[in-house]
């Protein structure tokens, strides 16, 4: 059924994004575009329709798993400022630059490259979770990309591409469990084996992928992407004129503790505590279905199952807040700082957050006011009405870009898209599995593209860029990505 505000539905998304996009104004643009889906909920009442906005604000809250992610993002800022203020960071810099050395020695040049690669296989690993792999990324690799004259929008480009796609293709995680749920829903028995026979036929996050590769070892950027390189390596200038990064300067511009010797260990610890506390998170509170669903099977299929079957964002937020306790704990043991001083650090990591808190808290907000507009639906059925069996997959994979583009979001694209192309291409006899796949790489797509999407909003704060640079840079790549994807999905239909 078609949505009651039919193309109104599309205003609001669309007008914020490109308001965002023109003016620099995150803020503003996201918050006029809620507004004015309230306006059209309210029928043009400008008095009600601003009364409502402020309550949808409110109402983000409400969620709990937005109120855990906003936290999470809050809570990241003092793991970023104790892991610099400890030299966690500094020492962790001096081991990549003897690493560095010892490739400099055999092949000059190689530095930028060996660098860049580090930086994709670390997000490309850390798949458990997509925020954790950028914010790893960021954090990790953010001082030796300066060092070397990389632009940040590069280190949130690799951050970016290298956390969502992985986080699909290897679905053992929160995306995994996620879509499994809404394959059970179209009545596959076997939602596993379903999800991994459809991940060959996902050609968006491999092409990222591979395209991140090649950009890095051929050194040939292109777009705004190649403005912002050469910016960097012939200015010294690590972002543009007039930019405002996603993190405060205090977080940047720590120093270590005077007369401390730096120490790697002092930051990767930390981080690997966050990393491996998220999938023990998930099996914790996945387990009580685990036990209810297969109280016969064996315990590693049991926790196998929990995993996938845990929250996300309760796994994110208990495994910073662990992850932050065991760096108090340790820079203690060391006599590095005091309580008092880790308190006040805690609290200026938790203020430095903010633009982000907030940020995320409009991102929340205007997905809530397009799923009461029915945006994506109504993108979908106008689509259906004039899909052919052989073109199935290719006008899935386009409508579910649009609907992430559009709505910041991969995971409600995945539930819009899901139940819809699933019966689709059922009743039209086309490939199931590559119609899944259709939708599922759609979703990673326009949300890897959107500037109100969750995912690229922590990219630019990961690697303290402006996010509109991060937009503007990444959107090249991501189009070339996306459009050979397209073109496989159009040639397969054309072939069948």
């Amino acid at each position: 059924m078609t949505s009651d505000y039919g193309f109104l539905s599309l205003l609001p998304p669309v007008i914020a994004i490109v308001l965002a996009i023109a003016t620099r104004q995150v803020y503003v643009s996201l918050l006029f575009g809620i507004w004015l889906g309230w306006m059209i909920i309210d029928d043009f009442n400008p008095i009600q329709g601003s009364f409502d906005t402020v309550e949808a604000l409110v109402n983000v809250f409400q969620e709990p798993g937005n109120t855990r992610t906003i936290m999470f993002c809050a809570l990241v800022g003092a793991l970023i400022i104790f892991i610099q203020r400890s030299g966690g960071v500094e020492g962790f810099i001096r081991h990549v630059n003897r690493l560095l050395q010892h490739y400099e020695q055999k092949r000059s040049g190689s530095n930028r490259i060996i660098v860049q690669l580090l930086a994709w296989l670390t997000g490309l690993l850390i798949f458990v979770e997509s925020s954790i792999s950028v914010l790893t990324v960021g954090a990790l690799y953010r001082p030796v990309f300066d060092k070397l004259g990389i632009s940040r929008e590069k280190l949130a480009y690799v951050a970016d591409s290298s956390s969502a796609p992985s986080s699909i293709i290897i679905p053992f995680n929160g995306w995994g469990a996620f879509i499994m749920s809404l394959l059970v829903a179209e009545g596959f028995t076997d939602p596993f084996a379903t999800m991994i026979r459809a991940v060959g036929y996902n050609f968006y996050p491999f092409l990222a992928l591979i395209l991140v590769l090649i950009i890095v070892i051929s050194g040939k950027d292109f777009g705004p992407m190649r403005a912002a390189e050469r910016r960097a390596r012939e200015e010294g200038k690590l972002l543009n004129d007039g930019a405002q990064p996603m993190i405060s300067d205090e977080l940047t511009d720590v120093e270590t503790v005077p007369g401390v010797r730096p120490k790697a260990y002092n930051m990767v610890l930390p981080i690997l505590v966050m990393v491996l506390m998220m999938p023990v998170m998930l099996s914790v509170t996945g387990w009580a279905g685990a036990i209810e669903r297969m109280p016969e099977a064996t315990f590693f299929k049991k926790v196998t199952y929990a995993i996938g079957q845990g929250s996300g964002s309760t796994s994110v937020l208990i495994a910073v807040i662990v992850s932050t306790l065991f760096a108090m704990i340790l820079y203690r043991f060391q006599g590095i700082m005091k309580w008092k001083e880790m308190i006040d650090l805690t609290l200026k990591g938790i203020s430095g957050m903010m633009p982000l808190a907030l940020l995320m808290m409009f991102a929340f907000a205007i997905g809530t006011v397009c799923k009461e507009l029915g945006t994506g639906q109504y993108v979908a059925d106008v689509a259906k009405a004039w899909l052919s069996p052989n073109f199935v997959p290719f006008i899935v994979f386009l409508v579910s870009c649009f609907i992430a583009f559009s709505t910041g979001t991969s995971w409600g694209t995945f539930a819009i898209m899901i139940s819809i192309a699933v019966p689709m291409a059922k009743g039209m006899g086309a490939d199931v599995y590559m119609t899944i796949a259709a939708a599922l790489g759609g979703g990673v797509f326009g949300d890897h593209c959107s500037p109100i999407s969750d995912t690229t909003i922590l990219s630019s704060m990961a690697s303290a860029t402006d996010h509109i640079d991060h937009v503007r840079t990444q959107l090249p790549y991501a189009l070339t990505a996306g459009g050979i994807a397209a073109l496989f999905y159009l040639i397969i239909g054309l072939a069948g």
